[in-house]
């Protein structure tokens, strides 16, 4: 591990752990963070105090991580992506590049987030507004520059096209698509 890093309050990092240079563990003095065994942190990446890492992490280049976040175990997050805190993100879980996500928002196991997917927390988009990010389930995949708009859910298994903004729950094993994303029908014949 480098001398090039910063370290403020109290850091834990598991064993077998690899921090490049540029980095920055925590923000406060009376702060904690815990990363597990076998992270792999690179260059330009920023993780807050008051959060908790699994086993087998690992972050592109410039990844934020802010407060009150838990990530599971075999989290991959994608270069210039962001977590923005108060969030929970299951194990397995694939964050591709640029991805964005925002405060307050669930992720469970499994889920795949393609390149720049953005999540939203503020329906009225006004300082002060009680906030709500998407919890999205077991197993869902996130397209490519798709949007989820605040308090929606994506139900297990369910897919979201590139491009989509979803505007409405997604019930579980359904694909949707579209602005507004709807549901895709089989076709028959």
């Amino acid at each position: 591990m480098s001398d090039n890093i910063v370290r403020k309050g109290t850091v834990k990092l598991g064993a077998g752990a690899q921090i490049d240079d540029h980095i920055v563990l925590g923000h406060r003095e009376d702060g904690s963070l815990v990363i597990g065994d076998r992270a792999r942190i690179r260059s330009g990446s920023v993780i807050y105090s008051d959060v908790v890492v699994g086993n087998d992490f690992k972050t592109g280049h410039h990844v934020l991580v802010r407060e009150k976040t838990v990530i599971g175990d075999r989290v991959l997050v994608g270069t210039n992506s962001v977590i923005d805190g108060h969030c929970t993100v299951g194990s397995n879980v694939s964050i591709q590049t640029g991805v964005y996500i925002t405060a307050y928002t669930t992720i469970e196991d499994d889920v795949f987030l393609g390149p720049c997917a953005v999540t939203t927390n503020d329906k009225y988009m006004q300082v002060g507004a009680s906030l709500r990010g998407p919890t999205i389930k077991k197993g869902a995949r996130i397209g490519a520059n798709s949007t989820i708009l605040p308090g929606i859910v994506i139900g297990e298994g369910a897919v979201v096209g590139s491009g989509a903004v979803v505007t409405h729950d997604v019930p579980p094993y359904t694909t949707v698509a579209g602005n507004p994303a709807r549901k895709l029908e089989k076709k028959t014949g």
